[in-house]
Order: structure tokens, then C-alpha cells, then sequence
């Protein structure tokens, strides 16, 4: 670690324990307000105003940073003023970039079951196989318990999911069998996914495993487990399946949210002749 270097105040760290963020969510906060502390080392948090705040988003624009991580490095600052010290609606004023509106990456079923047919052992395939068939994102599989497993009701449980929200998915027969297999055969204690040696998986590991049996399985685009979640959505919309209950598999706050599947589901376009076909 460079000397002089800031690091996150300790009151800023409990505040984000005691409001239960998210561990993503925590490791982006600290990281960009650290940047930020360490951007006006010599000065006292409690003198930074407006205008170095807009001077240290004008050096993030200059280095071609994203719009997504302006905003997190806004919210991280935020956070620290209005929550941590209480300073209520500080730096409402503070322009933010327009966010970006990029449709989702979703690929073809037959694509995942080549995934599905290309991962190394049961338990990679039980891996890929969740994310897609209930809709996972990736935190929410770590998390996922043995006790979530409803194989009676046909359901998952997703405790705590984004925005602390429980709900429950869909559970396959298919990746039910699996699973009973895959349990028989390594007896994980706690969680339904389980590394080594027990305890939580590594989220960067499903990650790999993802993208290798994509490569594996041809698929020429990178795969990534979200995109197997957006898959699962835009699956269920072009067979038919009414979005608000997409929406509640999916735990989206907003039907807004949800609707972006609406612009690449095939279903939205089939019933559309091409004006060359006419």
C-alpha cells in the first residue's frame, strides 16, 4: 500500500454492515470512495465541497470512465456525507451522466443446453443449470442454502437477494435430479454449491466456469452467468409467460425494469414482415 494512503473511515464501514448492503455493493462503495479520499489527501474530509467534488468527476471523465462508474462513484460519496455524517440531500445538485441504455445479452436455449452438455463434472453443470433455470444472479447462488430447495412446491427460495428482498423462483426437474445426484456425491453442509473445502463458493469461479463451457460448447460470444439470467427472462417471454410474472421471478422492483426483455424477445418481432419480404 502506497504511504500517505487513505483508507475507508471505520464509521463508514459499520454504516454499510449495519444497512446491509450488499457484498458487491460493499467492495464497489470502499474502493471508489477510497479513490476519491485519496484524490484530495491532504485535505480534511469535512472541508471537501461541491466544487472539488466536480473537479474529481471531471478528472473521471477525462479518463474515459463509464457512466456506470461515474454514478457508483457518486453514490459512494454520498453515502459518506448524507448517511455516514447525516448531511441530508448535500450533493442532490451534483449533475449526473445519463445513464446508458444497452439492451441485454441473451442467448438461444439450444445454446445453454450446449453449455449445460459442455461443463466438466455434476457439479459445474448443477452451477450453470441454476442461473438459468430459476434466474440466479450470481451472488444469489452463493448464498443459496440446502434449505431453499422446495422440491415439493417445485420452488427456490432466494434469501436477501438485491435490495435485501426474499422471493422465491422456479425449480426445475431437471437440475432436480442433478442435484440429488451431485448431493449423494458431495455432500455439501450448508450451502448448495460448496467450495473444496466447504464454506461459500467463489463468485469469480463460477464466473470461469461459465465461460469455459461456453467457449467449450462453440458459442463464439463471452458468456457470463448474468447473461444466463437475462436468457432465462427473454426465454419466458417468448413463450408466452406474462411479464409481471417475470418480473416476480426475476425480484425486479419495477415492471420498467423487466420490459427491457420486451425489446429482444423474438416474440416481439415474429408477427413483423420484413418490408424486403413483402
Amino acid at each position: 500500500m502506497k504511504q500517505n494512503y487513505r483508507s475507508c473511515p471505520e464509521e463508514y464501514l459499520v454504516k454499510l454492515e449495519i444497512k446491509k448492503y450488499a457484498n458487491n455493493t460493499v467492495k464497489s462503495y470502499v474502493s471508489l470512495f477510497e479513490a476519491f479520499i485519496n484524490f484530495f489527501n491532504k485535505k480534511k474530509l469535512s472541508t471537501i465541497n461541491d466544487e472539488d467534488i466536480r473537479l474529481y468527476l471531471q478528472k473521471l471523465v477525462q479518463e474515459n470512465r463509464s457512466n456506470s462508474y461515474i454514478n457508483q462513484s457518486i453514490n459512494s460519496i454520498k453515502f459518506y456525507y448524507e448517511i455516514v455524517l447525516g448531511m441530508p440531500n448535500r450533493f442532490y445538485s451534483i449533475d449526473r451522466p445519463r445513464k446508458e441504455k444497452k439492451l441485454p445479452q441473451v442467448i438461444s436455449k439450444s445454446e445453454v443446453m450446449k453449455i449445460l452438455d459442455n461443463t466438466n463434472n455434476l457439479k459445474h453443470r448443477c452451477i450453470v443449470g441454476l442461473l438459468y433455470s430459476a434466474g440466479l444472479r450470481r451472488n444469489e447462488l452463493i448464498n443459496l442454502k440446502l434449505s431453499d430447495i422446495d422440491s415439493n412446491r417445485m420452488l427456490i427460495r432466494i434469501e436477501s437477494g438485491k435490495g435485501n428482498k426474499d422471493r422465491y423462483s422456479l425449480l426445475s426437474n431437471q437440475i432436480l435430479d442433478d442435484l440429488r445426484i451431485y448431493y449423494k456425491k458431495w455432500r455439501p453442509k450448508k450451502y448448495i454449491i460448496e467450495g473444496q473445502y466447504g464454506g461459500q463458493y467463489s463468485g469469480q469461479s463460477i464466473a470461469v466456469i461459465v465461460t469455459k463451457a461456453a467457449k467449450k460448447a462453440g458459442i463464439r460470444i463471452r458468456v457470463t452467468p448474468h447473461m444466463l439470467r437475462h436468457s432465462f427472462a427473454t426465454h419466458l417471454l417468448e413463450a408466452g409467460v406474462d411479464l409481471r410474472q417475470i418480473q416476480v421471478l426475476l425480484g425486479h422492483s419495477s415492471s420498467k425494469t423487466t420490459e427491457i426483455y420486451t425489446h429482444v424477445a423474438t416474440s416481439t418481432f415474429s408477427s413483423i414482415k420484413n418490408p424486403l419480404d413483402l
